[in-house]
């Protein structure tokens, strides 16, 4: 990666963008099986049709060579590889996503391909899901099939988006699928994801394959609301829960100590950690992917797992009540740098939802120019203090299903009026297509 310019690209996730959830073999994920519960998404969303990306394709390549974006990072669906997480791929899920990365390629954008963004087959929930060790096993047979049918097409990779999502949103906070509130099956679900990285890692080496691979964590700055020592160990807490269960494991070859010692106490024995696991999950990446939207401030409070809760913050807020704090980002990426030395780093997402408005055919977003201005030279001041930052990729190209917030949370910089699945672009992307040439790939 040393050798390429600053990449400026923009991101995506498959359950979010791509609908056809039962066309041509795919299965039932976690996703799918989460947002057909009552009562768990937004409305009732589901994943139907989202913006229908699995049949608009060519026309969202065109629209992002048009926006002169660089880089896309986009990800694979598993149950649209094995609809049941395991067996022989499905043929027709590998040839859309070669279709997809040649065609990036040929409006010269580069793919980065993410192997798993939260959308487990749901057959390997019902066994378990990341909290089984069985799981490793199988992730590690479907990245196979995917470098595969990939190679020579996609040059960088992405094992996992958000582990810490995956395990504890998923396992413990029950926020996100599979929608369960079990403290120490979040724990062994976040040790199997890490897991399966490395397993994947060592795999990608000892294969000789072409091509970069790391994984992307949701990474934040952990703030105490006052100087009392119970909000300062509280701040800790969070940040050894949220930033160094997942830096620690990866870049340094073991979990944070207060943390083992904490949830020992809080949780129960960490019993998923067997000998050389921790090797494993250690194996050298090419860089390391950085989700960023927001700084956490917290309080000591005994009415949680983690004896702390969030505090709100004096400053303005996206529609997801997020506060918006660009010199966070700026602190976060020099921290990774002091703490961790000097992995390659690149923002694999960023951005903010607003309450977009389409007027005719424009969408006049000034909130998003200014949060996007704004976090651009927070990374900009992490550079010029030494931080190797290799390239930026908004959150998120098109508006999409948001999660448990179904289709009312708008993150795009192209709206998409979801009843006609036409796409505006807005100012922020007119705005970011024009920052792009201007920096001319620096």
């Amino acid at each position: 990666m040393s050798a390429a310019p600053f990449v400026w690209g923009a991101g995506t996730a498959a359950f979010q963008i791509e609908g056809a959830t039962t066309a041509d073999g795919r299965g039932e994920s976690i996703w799918d099986r989460f947002a057909a519960t009552d009562g768990k998404v937004v409305g009732g969303d589901t994943g139907e049709p989202a913006c229908e990306h699995y049949y608009r394709w060519a026309d969202d390549l065109d629209l992002m060579r048009d926006l002169k974006i660089q880089g896309y990072r986009f990800s694979i669906s598993w149950p649209r590889i094995q609809a049941d997480g395991r067996g022989p791929a499905n043929s027709k899920g590998l040839d859309f996503y070669r279709r997809l990365a040649e065609g990036l390629r040929e409006r010269g954008i580069a793919p980065m391909a993410t192997l798993y963004h939260w959308d487990l087959p749901q057959a390997l929930q019902d066994e378990g899901g990341w909290a089984s060790r069985d799981v490793v096993d199988r992730y590690a047979e479907y990245a196979r099939l995917v470098l595969d049918r990939l190679d020579g097409v996609v040059d960088d990779w992405v094992t996992h988006n958000e582990p810490w999502v995956t395990s504890f949103l998923g396992y413990a906070y029950g926020t996100k699928a599979p929608g369960l509130h079990d403290w120490p099956s979040a724990l062994r679900a976040a040790h199997h994801a890490l897991l399966a990285h490395g397993v994947v890692v060592r795999e990608f080496r000892e294969s000789g394959r072409a091509g970069r691979i790391g994984i992307t964590l949701d990474l934040t700055v952990a703030k105490a609301a006052s100087t009392e020592t119970a909000d300062r160990e509280a701040a800790l807490r969070l940040d050894g829960h949220h930033n160094r269960w997942f830096l620690d494991a990866l870049l340094r070859g073991g979990y944070p100590a207060d943390m083992v010692d904490f949830y020992e106490q809080r949780v129960g024995p960490l019993d998923a950690i067997r000998a050389g696991d921790l090797e494993t999950i250690a194996q050298p990446v090419d860089f390391l992917g950085v989700n960023f939207y927001r700084p956490n401030l917290v309080t000591a409070d005994d009415d949680s797992v983690l004896l702390l809760r969030e505090v709100p913050q004096d400053r303005e807020q996206t529609s997801m009540g997020w506060p918006i704090v660009p010199e966070a980002l700026t602190d976060l990426l020099v921290r990774v740098k002091r703490d961790y030395g000097d992995v390659p780093l690149v923002i694999t997402e960023n951005g903010a939802a607003f309450d977009d408005l389409l007027d005719g055919d424009a969408v006049d977003d000034e909130l998003r120019v200014g949060y996007l201005r704004e976090h651009i030279a927070a990374i900009d001041r992490a550079r010029a203090q030494g931080v190797d930052v290799r390239g930026y990729y908004v959150w998120s190209l098109l508006d999409n299903f948001e999660w448990e917030c179904g289709y009312d949370k708008r993150f795009g910089i192209v709206y998409v009026d979801y009843g006609t699945q036409r796409r505006i672009p807005k100012r922020s992307a007119l705005w970011y297509r024009d920052l792009i040439t201007s920096r001319n790939g620096a």
